[in-house]
């Protein structure tokens, strides 16, 4: 039966409503394509690959990715005490597309020239993640067998023993040196681009001691290496052994919690959505389980919170700079 024509009116009214109909299928869809993140994300880890701080971040992108529903790729930028990272962090186009980790020696690299930037206000924070668990090891045969022994061994034959670091300037060199001036002694510091490559000169007998986060961990369980002290508040659960410096009557104390941040002018949607994303990342149990295997204790600060921490450090930095004549050390090298 032959159907009868449609008015010309009619035929626009459903042209137009078959239009409309599509536009709002597809309105999700435009939503969806244009939401961040729409492709992956580079993490810029200012240290080595198989330090612990990358091992700890990784574990962070691991999880900030099924969040955020796309990849997260870990670019290592180690040098100059993770200020090279920092700067490429720093410089990138703020969409949220490359963020990375924010050491917290910035407040102190800032002051002493290798990074131009003042940290407190030209860079986006987005999390403070976990701390890290510092100490001095030798080797298995070395003939310290306390740290009371280093430091006789040092009073005698001042810079004669050697140390090495993960950079100078750094938490591991800062904190060491701080050890040294309340402890009265001179050590030789040996500077790396990380802790992992100290760890192997160590290993291999090239230096006397090392001043590291836990990559000596597994070591010091194997036997192979000693723990001479931590610099912790307290004592870390894995090795109840070994003494603070606290404990042995040298007021210092270094944890250094890091985090991450991004480029500064970050649009605030992007920063929301990464501050939650990293706020469950790092809540997680596939973080926690890196972080104590690694001996990081967890903590925990959103964006904004971790941007004043950085302002009160960088204060605190004003002072220790000057006490330990850092300048001088960094021209030493």
């Amino acid at each position: 039966m032959r159907q009868p024509p449609i008015d010309p009116r009619r035929r626009q009214l459903l042209a137009g409503a078959a239009v409309a109909g599509a536009a709002g299928l597809l309105a999700p869809f435009a939503a969806h394509a244009s939401r961040y993140p729409a492709r992956p994300i580079t993490f810029i880890c200012p240290w080595p690959v198989g330090g612990t701080a990358d091992q700890s971040m990784r574990a962070l992108c691991q999880v900030a990715s099924g969040v955020l529903g796309q990849s997260i790729v870990v670019e290592n930028r180690a040098g100059a005490s993770g200020m090279i990272g920092t700067k490429t962090l720093a410089s990138a186009t703020p969409d949220g597309y490359t963020i990375g980790q924010i050491p917290i020696s910035v407040a102190r690299f800032s002051q002493l020239g290798m990074l131009q930037l003042d940290p407190r206000t030209e860079l986006t924070y987005l999390a403070r993640t976990s701390g890290q668990t510092f100490g001095i090891a030798v080797r298995k045969d070395s003939p310290f067998q306390t740290l009371k022994e280093a430091v006789a061994h040092a009073k005698a034959n001042p810079g004669k023993l050697t140390y090495g670091h993960a950079g100078v300037g750094g938490a591991t060199h800062v904190g060491m040196e701080e050890f040294a001036l309340a402890a009265g002694v001179q050590f030789n510091a040996i500077a790396y681009k990380g802790g992992a490559a100290a760890l192997q000169d160590l290993l291999g007998g090239q230096i006397d001691m090392l001043a590291d986060s836990s990559s000596w961990a597994p070591h010091v369980e194997s036997g192979a290496l000693r723990l001479l002290a931590t610099w912790g508040s307290s004592r870390p659960a894995r090795f109840q052994d070994a003494p603070t410096l606290k404990e042995l009557g040298y007021d210092v104390v270094v944890e250094a919690p890091n985090g991450i941040g991004a480029p500064p002018g970050l649009p605030p949607e992007v920063e929301r959505a990464l501050r939650d994303a990293f706020r469950l990342a790092v809540q997680s149990d596939v973080f926690r389980q890196v972080a104590q295997r690694i001996d990081a204790p967890v903590m925990y600060l959103d964006g904004p919170a971790y941007r004043d921490y950085v302002s009160s450090v960088y204060a605190q930095e004003t002072v220790l700079i000057e006490r330990l004549n850092l300048k001088a050390l960094l021209q030493k090298g």
